[in-house]
């Protein structure tokens, strides 16, 4: 996914309320931009960090300017704009980077689905195949305690939604069809991922009772700059 014009800098001041985050430009101006990222957002907000930001041709915006990527203090450049994945997630299918989700006909994206009022990110069909469904993931929680092990989780804070989503994956198999669950590393220093159990233990069991269950776990790393950000590796998922 290209951004078009590229991503202008700036230096973060500070992320608040959730949905904020202040700016400063190198000849001190200040303004606020909006941040669409619901989670703690923990190191990839600190501030300081390099900003990178987006402005909008939307003159009814309160905020036209939007936090796109961040880059901490041993330059690694992080996606903090949630809505990203599931963009870059939807070029790699079309474009056929992610191998264990080729061969299909069609791609629909926002289907309903479930006993629990979902909505799955992907759906994937083929008329002599199983249908697929997709289930996107962003991670940017890089270890703190060990960060140059370059191991990352997900969830970075608690998560209902994400449990119930692992509930519908778990449905969706014992139906008799295919449920993927793929995370989108959207963080250069992430090589490897895991689920937080420290963090979420909940949706940890759950998500290894889902494996147990023949839901299929993927994360692919996507290569980040101010022009682009794109799906392009493998890495491990560590159960």
């Amino acid at each position: 996914m290209k951004y078009t014009p590229p991503l202008q800098s700036a230096t973060l001041l500070k992320r608040y309320k959730r949905f904020l985050a202040d700016l400063e430009l190198s000849d001190g101006t200040t303004f606020t931009a909006h941040c669409a990222n619901t989670g703690k957002m923990t190191g990839c907000a600190d501030a300081g960090f390099t900003a990178f930001y987006s402005t909008s041709s939307n003159t009814k915006r309160k905020y036209p300017q939007s936090l796109e990527l961040t880059q901490n203090n041993v330059s690694q450049l992080i996606c903090v704009n949630t809505a990203i994945a599931n963009k870059v997630v939807e070029e790699a299918l079309n474009n056929g980077v992610i191998d264990e989700l080729t061969g299909y006909q069609h791609i629909q994206s926002e289907v309903k689905y479930g006993s629990e009022n979902s909505r799955i990110d992907f759906l994937l069909t083929h008329s002599s195949k199983a249908n697929c469904y997709v289930e996107v993931k962003s991670v940017t929680l890089l270890s703190e305690d060990h960060p140059q092990s370059g191991q990352g989780y997900f969830p970075d804070a608690q998560t209902v939604r994400g449990q119930k989503h692992i509930r519908e994956l778990i449905d969706m198999v014992k139906q008799g069809h295919r449920a993927v669950l793929l995370f989108a590393v959207l963080h250069q220093g992430i090589t490897q991922v895991s689920a937080a159990v420290h963090i979420d233990p909940t949706y940890a069991q759950l998500l290894s009772e889902a494996i147990e269950q023949g839901v299929e776990v993927l994360a692919y790393k996507a290569h980040i700059s101010a022009s682009e950000v794109t799906l392009i590796e493998k890495v491990p998922f560590i159960d």
